[in-house]
């Protein structure tokens, strides 16, 4: 993410998003009721008396603003689109007050204008800046002869896979099963090395063959290699994969990812729960009476939630009371496990009821 320009006395900034993970944090960031503006296309009824452009009318591209009363991410077409009222544009080309929707794109500058920035709405576009200059992590799990692969993303795990090798024979001394799953593993390579920037790729799934593949790397491709680490899982799948995060290894390779992070901390909620911890909350009702008694040392909360709520002020009244303030997404597992306890999470310094 760029920011182009900030005026905080008019209360606009102008951001570029440059990645998929961009987009995800602008959908936190852009608010019902905010004001945006960007180069988009529309379809302009022609009245040239060419019946068949007439009918189809006429897509011309130019600058819009809409008063946003919808926002949507669409994590598998990386889409995010701002539907609201047109508030300005060329008005010999479309009628002020009617509907249009922004698909925002990357690399198109976006201008979004509040009536009030929040704390929480700044370090936001903050947090998606900083993460453009980091480097990205994969994760690679093995079941038999077939490779799941998971990309660590701002906003979640993007998967990619499966894989599958043709291997034939058994597990003896074989040229043409040894061929096949050297080119099993080129594949894999192959799909790895698509992803620029990797600083980190974690190796795992069932038996042998998680080893076998490092070892291969470490003799073909060792540059691979520096970079991987091996850890063992009890599935394959995405559910390997699951398994990997939940166990920190990504963590403690990139200590500041935000995903590995957010799935430990959900890890260990559970982990309270089961144990009928008095020192959690949970359900919006309790975790707000806990933010009010000044009770909570670290304040989980569902991304759905902060822009539907407006609960900026108690966000902001945690860190003002030394607390931690993470927003969960909604984009993987544990976002969907904060989201079957109400949204709404805290860590206790001590017990409130």
């Amino acid at each position: 993410m760029k920011i182009i320009k900030q005026d905080e006395k008019e209360g606009f900034i102008i951001s570029v998003p440059e990645t998929l993970d961009d987009l995800w944090h602008l959908s936190h960031i852009v608010e019902v009721g905010d004001s945006v503006t960007s180069k988009t296309t529309r379809r302009i009824q022609d009245n040239t008396g060419d019946k068949l452009r007439s009918d189809r009318g006429v897509k011309k591209t130019f600058n819009l603003t809409v008063s946003v009363e919808n926002i949507s991410f669409h994590l598998f077409t990386g889409k995010l689109r701002l539907t609201g009222t047109i508030t300005k544009g060329p008005e010999d080309l479309i009628p002020i007050g009617s509907h249009h929707t922004i698909e925002v794109k990357l690399n198109t500058p976006l201008t979004i204008r509040k009536e009030f920035w929040s704390l929480w709405a700044l370090k936001r576009m903050q947090q998606a800046i900083d993460a453009s200059k980091k480097l990205s992590a994969i994760i690679v799990v093995f079941e038999d002869y077939v490779a799941t692969l998971g990309l660590m993303r701002q906003f979640g795990i993007e998967y990619y896979g499966p894989i599958m090798g043709a291997i034939s024979g058994k597990r003896i001394i074989d040229k043409n099963r040894t061929k096949g799953i050297q080119q099993f593993y080129e594949k894999v390579i192959e799909s790895i090395n698509k992803f620029e920037g990797l600083h980190s790729i974690v190796i795992g799934g069932l038996g042998f063959i998680k080893n076998d593949f490092y070892d291969y790397l470490n003799e073909k491709h060792k540059d691979l290699a520096k970079k991987s680490i091996i850890e063992a899982t009890g599935s394959g799948g995405r559910v390997g994969i699951n398994e990997i995060l939940k166990k920190g290894t990504v963590e403690k390779l990139t200590v500041e990812n935000r995903v590995a992070s957010e799935m430990g901390a959900i890890s260990s909620l559970l982990e309270e729960i089961a144990q009928n911890s008095s020192k959690i909350a949970y359900g919006e009702s309790e975790t707000l009476k806990a933010i009010n008694l000044g009770a909570v040392e670290k304040l989980l909360i569902l991304d759905l939630k902060v822009p539907q709520k407006d609960i900026s002020s108690q966000m902001e009244m945690v860190e003002n009371m030394n607390g931690e303030v993470m927003v969960i997404s909604s984009e993987h597992e544990g976002g969907n496990q904060l989201a079957s306890l109400g949204g709404f999470a805290a860590f206790l310094r001590y017990p409130i009821s």
